[in-house]
C-alpha cells in the first residue's frame, strides 16, 4: 500500500472530467494496469502528464480517485476528508436526530467508503477490494469523530447484495434491535440484518414531506420496510395507515417502530407482494388519499433501463387506480440509471383516465447528509416526486 503509486495511462479523453471532481476512472478506460486492489495508482493523460491519484478496485472501476492534485493518498488524507465531512455534518443534520450519514463516499471525496450513525453505533460499508484493502485506515481516521458522538461500536458490511457479511470491528455487539431518532420519531433498526447499513436514510427529508402532507388523509405505504414513512404520516395526523411489504421480518419491525412511537391512529401491516395487494385493492374498492411508493432499484445496470422503464410505468398506474380524488401520490427511484427526466417521463405517460393530468407539486432527492459531486451525477441516484391527479 505504501510504495511507489503505479502508473496508469488513460486511452479516453476524461482528463477533463476527472479535473473537474467526477471519482471513477473505468478499467476500459485505461490502459492495462497491473496493480492489486487497494494500490495506489497515479493517472496520466495521453501525453504522460499527471491527471489524478487514487486507489486500483477489482471491478469495472479501476481507479477510485482521491486527490486531483500530485500529493499522497495516505492516512493523513484519509484523516483530513473523515474531519471535513463531520464538520458538515455537525451543520446539516436537524435536531433531536441521532442517525445520519457521517461519510457518504464519493460525495465526501472518499470514493468506496460509507460510515452511519445510529445512536451510539456506526455501520461502515465497504465497497470494493480497493476499500478493504485500506480498512483499518479508514476506522482509524473515523475514531476521532465517532469518540466525538458517544459512538463505542462500529459494525463493518463487505461484499455484494446476497453475499454480504458484517461483523464488529470495534467495540460491542450491538443488541438485536436498536432504537433511534429522526427528528424525534423512533426509528427500530436491525444493524445487522437490515437493507443498506440498517435504515434508508437517505429518505429522511422525503419522510418530513409526508409528515407535513398526512393530516387527516388515508395513507398506503408500498414497499414499506421498517415503516419509516407511515410512522411519519402517523405523527403527522393521518387517519388511519396501511404498511405493504414481501418480507415478513420488515413488517414485523414496521409494527415496533409503530408501537414505539405511541401512536393511537390505526395501522395494519400486510405481508404482500405490492402489485398483487394493489391488483387485490382496485378489485376491493379501496382508496387511499396519500399513496407513498419506493420501489427496489429496477435498474441495477444500464442494459435493464427499457426493462425498469416499464416497470416503474405500470407500478405508478396501478397506484394511481387506488388514489382517491386529489389524492397525493410520493413516487421515489433509488436507481442512478434511472434519472429524473425518466421518473418524469414514466409519470407522464402511466395512462391517466380521460381529462385528468397529473400535477406535480415537489422534487426532492436525498439528504444534506448525503451529498453529491456537481461533476458526478451518478451519484444523484434518489429522485422523489410528489404529484396529485386533477380533472
Amino acid at each position: 500500500m505504501y510504495s511507489p503509486p503505479t502508473r496508469a495511462k488513460l486511452r479516453k479523453p476524461l482528463a477533463r472530467a476527472l479535473a473537474l471532481g467526477h471519482p471513477w476512472v473505468f478499467r476500459d478506460a485505461l490502459d492495462e494496469i497491473d496493480a492489486a486492489p487497494g494500490a495506489v495508482v497515479t493517472v496520466l493523460d495521453e501525453r504522460g502528464r499527471f491527471v489524478a491519484r487514487g486507489i486500483a478496485d477489482d471491478g469495472p472501476i479501476g481507479v477510485r480517485i482521491f486527490v486531483t492534485r500530485d500529493e499522497p493518498v495516505d492516512e493523513r488524507l484519509f484523516a483530513a476528508r473523515v474531519r471535513d465531512a463531520a464538520t458538515l455534518r455537525s451543520r446539516v443534520v436537524p435536531p433531536d436526530t441521532d442517525a445520519y450519514r457521517l461519510v457518504h463516499g464519493e460525495g465526501d471525496r472518499l470514493p468506496g467508503f460509507v460510515c452511519d450513525v445510529y445512536g451510539s453505533y456506526a455501520t461502515v460499508q465497504l465497497d470494493g477490494g480497493g476499500a478493504e484493502a485500506w480498512r483499518e485506515v479508514f476506522l482509524d481516521a473515523l475514531a476521532p469523530a465517532l469518540e466525538e458522538r458517544g459512538v463505542g461500536t462500529v459494525l463493518v458490511r463487505t461484499g455484494k447484495r446476497g453475499a454480504r457479511t458484517v461483523e464488529v470491528a470495534r467495540g460491542p455487539a450491538p443488541p438485536p434491535l436498536v432504537s433511534v431518532r429522526e427528528r424525534g420519531m423512533v426509528l427500530v433498526v436491525d444493524l445487522v440484518s437490515g437493507q443498506k447499513t440498517g435504515l434508508f436514510l437517505d429518505h429522511r427529508e422525503s419522510r418530513a414531506e409526508v409528515r407535513g402532507l398526512a393530516r387527516g388523509l388515508r395513507v398506503l405505504n408500498l414497499y414499506g420496510y421498517t415503516g419509516g414513512f407511515s410512522v411519519a404520516a402517523g405523527l403527522g395526523g393521518a387517519s388511519a395507515v396501511t404498511t405493504v411489504d414481501i418480507a415478513p421480518r420488515a413488517i414485523e419491525l414496521a409494527e415496533q417502530t409503530w408501537q414505539s412511537n405511541s401512536l393511537s391512529v390505526p395501522h395494519r401491516g400486510v405481508v404482500s407482494d405490492v402489485p398483487a395487494f394493489l391488483a387485490d385493492a382496485v378489485a376491493r374498492g379501496e382508496r387511499w388519499d396519500l399513496i407513498v411508493c419506493d420501489p427496489p432499484s429496477f435498474a441495477p445496470s444500464e442494459r435493464a433501463l427499457a426493462t425498469a422503464l416499464d416497470s416503474y410505468r405500470s407500478l405508478h398506474r396501478a397506484c394511481l387506480k387506488v388514489l382517491a380524488p386529489g389524492g397525493l401520490y410520493v413516487a421515489a427511484s433509488c436507481s442512478s440509471h434511472v434519472d429524473r427526466d425518466d421518473i418524469d417521463a414514466t409519470l407522464r405517460d402511466q395512462g391517466l383516465r380521460p381529462g385528468a393530468v397529473l400535477q406535480v407539486l415537489m422534487r426532492s432527492g436525498g439528504a444534506a447528509d448525503h451529498p453529491r459531486l456537481a461533476a458526478f451525477p451518478e451519484g444523484d441516484y434518489l429522485k422523489v416526486v410528489v404529484a396529485r391527479v386533477v380533472g
